[in-house]
């Protein structure tokens, strides 16, 4: 097989990118998230100065209205810092981090943007801010929410090539971890040094831990968005029974639908499947999307469909929550106390 010149990846990038941008005019609803993955198509071709742009024109559009508007000021942040903006990059950042956002991301964005332009300290001073602003306590004893592992595991590398000993937040990343390579190996600055010896015991052992390193990847990076199960709130599927009564064979009663989401997941998890979540339907977005498609909301075909497009627009929330985390049913119990019991 012909390999992929950098001409033709680069092709490929700017032709998804462009793709994207126009489903974003078809779904401005979803303008954050498909702009957003339009702008790193764009940077993977080395358009960066148009990824700033996309950057630039959904903060424009009005910040107020994005899920993220941190983790989108973040990401420009870090594009600019990569075409020779240094001194707006680093403004970005500081405002990133004087926000104090609620999610993970934006956070893991603006470190790691510093943790590559060698600034060490001030990548771990922005990893160890996100846990205070997150509410992570460092506490080994206590389950983190999964969403924080990306920060506790950034702090931990980045401490490592510090040489900083382990404090409460490296165990609480070593709990998370779940590869078959201990994090201290895996973050041990020292690795570098195995790339460049001509001992093979040395090689062959610095192979194995990069395997071990990106093998979880493979999977992710085959399957960009989850394996999702379409999910509705009670008050949204009383309306889409009302409204289409033929779909009432799907779901015969709200509590039957929430046992068949957790069993149909957890029938997929048994199976090998990774990359699992749970995707939250209304019915207008439902009608929305079938006078998009041509296509009767009544037909039952069209609920994979649906399913499917809300996970690729990011609409997925991981599956399963950490036991101490809210439900993905919406109750206001834990994972641990509601559908999490077994």
């Amino acid at each position: 097989m012909r390999p992929v010149t950098p001409a033709e990846a680069a092709a490929d990038h700017l032709a998804e990118a462009d793709r994207l941008e126009q489903t974003a005019e078809r779904y401005p609803q979803d303008a954050e998230h498909l702009l957003s993955r339009a702008a790193a198509h764009l940077e993977l071709a080395g358009e960066r100065a148009r990824a700033s742009a996309l950057y630039d024109r959904l903060l424009a559009d009005g910040a107020a209205s994005l899920e993220d508007p941190a983790l989108v000021r973040a990401l420009k942040a870090a594009n600019l810092w990569e075409y020779g903006h240094e001194a707006e990059a680093r403004a970005v950042i500081d405002g990133v981090r004087a926000a104090a956002p609620r999610t993970p991301e934006p956070w893991v964005v603006a470190a790691e943007a510093l943790e590559a332009h060698d600034e060490l300290s001030a990548a771990l001073e922005t990893f160890t801010e996100a846990l205070g602003a997150l509410g992570v306590a460092a506490d080994p004893d206590r389950e983190p929410p999964r969403a924080v592992g990306p920060v506790l595991f950034g702090r931990h590398r980045v401490r490592r090539m510090l040489g900083a000993a382990h404090d409460g937040w490296d165990a609480l990343a070593d709990r998370l971890h779940e590869g078959s390579v201990p994090l201290d190996e895996l973050h041990d600055p020292k690795r570098v040094w195995s790339l460049g010896s001509d001992d093979p015991t040395e090689l062959a052992a610095e192979i194995s831990r990069l395997r071990a390193e990106l093998g979880g990847y493979r999977q992710l990076l085959s399957r960009p968005f989850p394996v999702a199960v379409l999910h509705w709130p009670a008050g949204e599927l009383a309306e889409l029974l009302a409204g289409h009564p033929a779909l009432a064979a799907e779901y015969p009663s709200h509590p039957e639908h929430l046992a068949a989401v957790e069993g149909a997941l957890r029938e997929l998890a048994a199976s090998g499947t990774a990359n699992l979540g749970v995707v939250t339907g209304t019915v207008p977005a439902y009608e929305a999307f079938a006078a998009a498609e041509g296509a009767n909301p009544a037909d039952a075909a069209l609920l994979p469909q649906f399913t499917t497009v809300l996970a690729s627009r990011g609409r997925a929330r991981a599956w399963p929550p950490a036991v101490t985390e809210p439900c993905w049913c919406g109750s206001e119990r834990t994972y641990g106390e509601c559908h999490g019991v077994r």
